[in-house]
Order: structure tokens, then C-alpha cells, then sequence
């Protein structure tokens, strides 16, 4: 097993990390989110990602920006912590860490080959600026179907209910 740590990377290591793939002609999947109690809608997902070409990197929302999202009470499960989970699956080849609301600066700078995102979007609930620079960077877009029963908000909202 690789180790994990190896596999998070800043900006600057992962387009290196990119470029090499690129050398050696292989296709690059992206996808984002902030998974937060990462679950089996997840790990599902990422691993149908990782099946749409030969390597997988995953853009990790920080702390602060799920806050500007999702607000104050989240992320559950701090950063680092849930990089290092997202790196100890076999499926993710690399994880970025960014701070913006928007991945919009992580597809400029690595340019995914195919990018992925879970079947509960489309091309008109994707951001218009992400989808604009994955069109400019010429990348396919790829949506792999939702798995019903599996969302971090109800497990959130489970968890509250015990007592």
C-alpha cells in the first residue's frame, strides 16, 4: 500500500506530480468536494471516477472554505484528517488541499483530463465559472450516477437523532 501522506500534495507538487502523467500519456481524472464523514456514497463514487482513467486526484475543500459554504458547524472532521482519509483509499492517486469556495484555480492549474462529478449535478447546477475553465482546458465531463441513501447531511442529521 502507498503510503498516504505521499499521495496529499500542495498545488505546486501536484502539477508536477500532473506533468509526469502527462509525459507518460495517461488520462487524469479530477473531482472535488468537501467529504465530510466520508461514507459509501463516497467511496463508491470515487472509485467509479477512478475507473474513467489512470490516475485520480481529488481537490479537497479546506476548513474554511466548507465554512463559507455549508457554514460555521462544518466540516465535521477537520482538513488534514479527512485528506489523510481520502488518501488511504486505493482509488485516490493524489489529494490538493484548496482554500477558494470555487475549484476554479485547482482546473487552471492542473487541467483534468476528464473531470467528474456525482449524479445529483449536471451542466446547468455546476458552477458556471468551474464549468467554463474545465471547457477551456478541453476537459470531458463525466457524471456518474447518485447513490440513493447516502448523503452526509442525513447521516449528520441521523446522529443527532441518538440520544
Amino acid at each position: 500500500m502507498r503510503d498516504p501522506n505521499k499521495k496529499i500534495m500542495n498545488l505546486s507538487q501536484a502539477c508536477q506530480w500532473r506533468n509526469d502523467i502527462k509525459l507518460s500519456q495517461k488520462e487524469l481524472v479530477v473531482t472535488n468536494g468537501c467529504f465530510d464523514l466520508i461514507h459509501r456514497g463516497h467511496i463508491e463514487y470515487l472509485q467509479d471516477a477512478r475507473a474513467q482513467g489512470d490516475a485520480l486526484l481529488v481537490g479537497l475543500n479546506s476548513d474554511s472554505s466548507i465554512r463559507s459554504i455549508k457554514g460555521n458547524n462544518r466540516p465535521i472532521i477537520i482538513e488534514t484528517d479527512r485528506a489523510f482519509l481520502l488518501a488511504s483509499l486505493e482509488a485516490v492517486d493524489c489529494v490538493v488541499v484548496f482554500s477558494e469556495s470555487r475549484a476554479t484555480n485547482l482546473f487552471k492549474e492542473i487541467v483534468p483530463d476528464t473531470y467528474v462529478k456525482g449524479g445529483d449535478y449536471d451542466e446547468d447546477t455546476l458552477d458556471k465559472e468551474e464549468l467554463q475553465i474545465l471547457r477551456t482546458c478541453g476537459s470531458k465531463l463525466k457524471f456518474i450516477n447518485f447513490i440513493q441513501g447516502y448523503s452526509t447531511t442525513n447521516l449528520i442529521e441521523k446522529i443527532k437523532m441518538i440520544k
